[in-house]
């Protein structure tokens, strides 16, 4: 089980405090407000505090697909809540369960409520056990929802009961005046940052392979490290811009169909690698606010699809920042989804579990981009005192398409002239020479002090 589990604390765009839920009809409408996206192949877990039931703190994660797998994770999901709610305030008086879960081929929405009903009772007797009960227990599959709780048939029938149409009820109403958005479903979330595959990944893949092997000796030189967090600096806010100078379409598909298109194979592979760098990805990270947030959401997006096949793990930085810039812009929904699949691919990353930390903590970001702004400050002046020209983050605005008089990266071939003659080829007898792993992007010794390479 992933132990990174996405939950919140009891503050956030999911409060409404002045709308009653009477019963499981109302319960099932609430869950993707309380989320900000309907959830898939889920358990959901909410904390209820006081007499009147107030919301409180919320707990998603993924169905384990082995019953072998539930009585642990029931255990370790009624800790995390119960004992998460007590560190950042109270512990809740209740707790409303949802499993939600698309029937498989062959499966009826009936099928997956009971096959699922073992689980549920696994979870209300582990919060039983924590002494807080489960007032309410919903399914929730193929467009109707069933109560494990409630007996009445009239109420809660055993063929389901059709969940209300999107927009027509009372919590739909007092979301859309608080301005709440519900921004999808959990796949269509993740999708947007689910790396390629088929043609456009076998040609990204070669390039990430050829830019990497190129890269690799230069990163291991120390030299030759600095002039390529210098190169990955001015190659990203290249990137930056010209995405920033492109209004995408307002469909999600159609906006990252053209993201994809503005980005060369080799120019993402430089930027995915060069991101390795724990310095390079926190100078990176200052484009959280302001008219360069909207962009570098974007091109951290893009980034993260063009991770594939063995480079999936390479995109726990490209994940990251665009949890970070979701998160510090508002979207907290957007940012635990980036961050789940961060720890997904990286369950190490640091980056990934300090801001995993500082959300379910309910830090404020404000304190977050205040320490980047005094970073970058310092270092500007320290740069002007000594000298030297600090790497500049962002560079003019020049074409707003590639190809089109657009910054580009050099090919493999004109990076490998640049390395020393001693380099070793790479040959198709040793392909894994040419992949940029991430234990093997520093030399033992100048790893981070948190002795991770890239978190």
């Amino acid at each position: 089980m992933n132990k990174h589990h996405e939950s919140t604390g009891s503050t956030g765009p999911a409060d409404v405090q002045h709308v009653t839920l009477r019963g499981p009809a109302d319960l099932a409408d609430a869950l993707p407000y309380l989320l900000g996206f309907h959830p898939t192949d889920s358990v959901v877990m909410v904390g209820l505090h006081g007499g009147r039931g107030r919301f409180g703190g919320r707990l998603r994660h993924a169905i384990p697909p082995s019953d072998a797998d539930w009585a642990g994770s029931a255990q370790e999901l009624a800790d995390c809540l119960i004992s998460g709610s007590g560190r950042r305030g109270a512990r809740p008086d209740a707790i409303v369960l949802f499993l939600c879960q698309d029937p498989a081929p062959g499966e009826t929405p009936c099928d997956v409520m009971e096959r699922l009903r073992p689980f549920t009772q696994l979870l209300r007797t582990a919060c039983g056990a924590l002494d807080v009960p489960v007032l309410e227990a919903l399914c929730v599959s193929g467009g109707k929802y069933w109560s494990y709780c409630c007996p009445d048939i009239r109420c809660c029938p055993p063929e389901g009961t059709p969940l209300a149409l999107p927009g027509t009820t009372v919590m739909a109403a007092a979301a859309a005046y608080a301005g709440i958005q519900v921004r999808g479903s959990l796949r269509e979330l993740e999708q947007r940052l689910t790396p390629w595959t088929g043609t456009h990944a076998s040609a990204q893949l070669r390039a990430l392979d050829e830019v990497g092997a190129a890269m690799v000796v230069r990163i291991l030189d120390t030299d030759g490290r600095g002039q390529v967090a210098r190169e990955t600096l001015d190659l990203a806010g290249g990137l930056l811009q010209r995405v920033g100078a492109v209004t995408a379409p307002p469909v999600a598909g159609a906006a990252d169909f053209c993201d994809d298109g503005l980005i060369s194979h080799d120019e993402a592979a430089a930027v995915i690698l060069g991101l390795q760098d724990r310095e390079t990805r926190d100078r990176v990270a200052r484009w959280m606010e302001g008219p360069d947030a909207p962009a570098a959401l974007r091109l951290w997006r893009a980034l993260a699809r063009r991770c594939v096949g063995p480079y999936v793990e390479h995109a726990a930085a490209p994940l990251a920042l665009a949890a970070w810039v979701s998160w510090s812009t508002g979207d907290e929904s957007g940012a635990r989804v980036a961050l789940s699949l961060a720890l997904r691919a990286d369950p190490d990353y640091t980056f990934a579990q300090l801001l995993h930390q500082a959300c379910n903590e309910g830090v404020d970001p404000e304190k977050l981009r205040r320490c980047l702004r005094e970073e970058e400050e310092e270092a500007r002046k320290a740069a002007a005192k000594s000298g030297a020209q600090l790497p500049q983050p962002t560079v003019p605005r020049q074409a707003s398409r590639a190809g089109a008089g657009a910054p580009a990266v050099p090919s493999a071939g004109a990076r490998s002239r640049r390395i020393s003659s001693r380099t070793r080829p790479v040959t198709p007898s040793n392909p894994g020479a040419a992949r940029v792993r991430r234990r093997e992007r520093l030399p033992r010794g100048q790893e981070d002090r948190d002795g991770t390479t890239g978190g």
